[in-house]
């Protein structure tokens, strides 16, 4: 059995636009605390800069688009033993 390493739910051919992406995060952020845009800004460089950042949108650990991750007050970065943000 061939082993899979990247994103369990993810390929190649996963593509968001920017107007479906904006959709996800104004309904992830409905009756939520969204964060500053500062610390959104910071918390996707952060991503950005992961390794385990995949296909530019989605985190490798929790199968989050991290653009709606980021965007939430009160989400943290699931990278094991050492979060980014």
């Amino acid at each position: 059995m061939q082993r899979q390493t990247g994103c369990k739910g993810c390929t190649e051919t996963v593509h968001i636009t920017p107007e479906k992406l904006q959709t996800l995060i104004d309904i992830a952020t409905r009756g939520r605390e969204a964060a500053a845009d500062e610390v959104y800004a910071q918390r996707m460089e952060q991503c950005g800069d992961c390794p385990d950042l995949q296909y530019g949108t989605t985190c490798r650990y929790c199968g989050c688009l991290v653009a709606v991750k980021a965007r939430l007050q009160d989400s943290a970065c699931p990278y094991p033993g050492h979060p980014r943000w």
